[in-house]
């Protein structure tokens, strides 16, 4: 299974907020009481998303972070690897720095390339602004269903 870390997804929930008020200075305080997150978490992220350069740090009294670009020039890619490192489904693809014990011997070493860069592509093809996006999430809820599938029963007629 390919799950992103929840850290990531707290890079996302914070960065939310700051995409709301680009170009304004935020503290980690500020973002966590705007997310509900721990406050420690989001100065951990804040930091992570500081070092890889998705978000600008500024010192002072006046101090914080700041999201100083368009939330359409941010892409999951970015904020993946600023949290959790390069995409890397497996130990032995591009990038990865795993230890395994077989990798110089093993058949399928170099396999899980092609879809390790389609993975790491799709994250590219993806901005900030789209995933905060509720038009881009299509709504699965209200839809008709497909090809003449009967649909649930409803909870009163189960009885």
């Amino acid at each position: 299974m390919l799950r992103l870390s929840r850290l990531t997804d707290y890079a996302v929930v914070v960065l939310s907020q700051m995409a709301g008020r680009s170009g304004h200075v935020m503290t980690a305080l500020d973002l966590a009481e705007a997310t509900a997150l721990p406050q420690p978490t989001v100065a951990k992220v804040l930091k992570l998303l500081a070092r890889s350069e998705v978000i600008e740090s500024r010192r002072g009294t006046q101090g914080g972070y700041v999201l100083d670009r368009a939330a359409t020039e941010v892409s999951v890619a970015e904020i993946i690897s600023a949290i959790d490192g390069p995409v890397a489904l497996t130990a032995c693809v591009d990038e990865a720095t795993g230890d395994c014990s077989v990798e110089t011997c093993c058949p399928m070493r170099g396999r899980w390339d092609r879809l390790n860069t389609a993975v790491q592509t799709a994250f590219e093809s993806v901005s900030l602004a789209e995933i905060l996006s509720v038009e881009s999430v299509p709504n699965f809820i209200d839809m008709p269903p497909v090809g003449g599938q009967k649909s649930a029963p409803a909870i009163g007629d189960l009885e």
